[in-house]
């Protein structure tokens, strides 16, 4: 009889302890370890913040359109900011293209710009007779020149006042290479008010009030071997 109770109070204690475990292996206390992920499952992208834009999303109307960059390249004929207008002339084309082959990074658009800077630096040094000035934008003859005729101004007391108004154009009239020199003429077209002065101050010649259109030809000169990457004025003349 007593060994009946004590099998009847072990099973009553077996079951109040599996009574006990499955209410604890129940429960989630917070601290249990995440399962563990498939390595061959990438992990879901981050969500972004709230208002980005995203792919295949609709264009909304504050959005800002930014224009992608492209690789046209330059015609032979363009018109330069403030409208001027610079071409390589017909007759020009083959010395351009025989420069450029000695000088890879002989551009003539860049040029034209640079020349059009030479000539209004030269122009308004020569009207100021700034000798000083001229020296390093021309080569020892065509300085020589000028020079002279400074010289001969101010021998007569005269003094000359030009105004650039701008340029209608500057284009490439001319180019050739000379065994390794290059030299390329570009035809100015601009708007200039020209007056000289006598000692007095009197108008000896041209018209303060007048506008007048002046058409240059000059011509510049580089050596493509050389380090010194500035062209020289070595010629000038007026056309008409």
């Amino acid at each position: 009889m007593g060994n009946n109770y004590d099998i009847i109070l072990i099973g009553l204690v077996a079951v109040f302890l599996i009574l006990r475990l499955r209410s604890v292996l129940g429960k989630r206390t917070g601290n249990e370890r995440p399962p563990a992920r498939d390595p061959f499952t990438p992990p879901a992208p981050p969500a972004p913040p709230a208002g980005t834009p995203r792919i295949g999303d609709a264009p909304s109307g504050n959005d800002k359109v930014i224009p992608l960059p492209t690789n046209s390249r330059p015609s032979l004929s363009i018109n330069a900011p403030g409208g001027i207008r610079t071409t390589v002339m017909p007759n020009a084309v083959s010395g351009v293209a025989a420069v450029r082959a000695a000088d890879p990074n002989f551009e003539p658009m860049g040029f034209a710009a640079g020349a059009r800077a030479a000539f209004t630096a030269i122009v308004e040094a020569f009207a100021k007779g700034d000798s000083g000035a001229l020296r390093g934008l021309l080569d020892p003859p065509t300085f020589a020149s000028f020079e002279s005729a400074i010289r001969g101004r101010a021998e007569r007391n005269e003094k000359a006042e030009t105004t650039l108004i701008g340029f209608e154009a500057s284009d490439i009239a001319a180019a050739e290479m000379q065994d390794s020199v290059a030299q390329v003429t570009v035809r100015f077209v601009s708007e200039q008010i020209n007056v000289v002065r006598n000692a007095e101050g009197q108008i000896a010649d041209g018209n303060p009030n007048e506008v007048q259109k002046v058409v240059d030809l000059w011509t510049f000169r580089r050596d493509t071997k050389s380090s010194d990457p500035n062209w020289l004025l070595v010629k000038t003349e007026s056309e008409g």
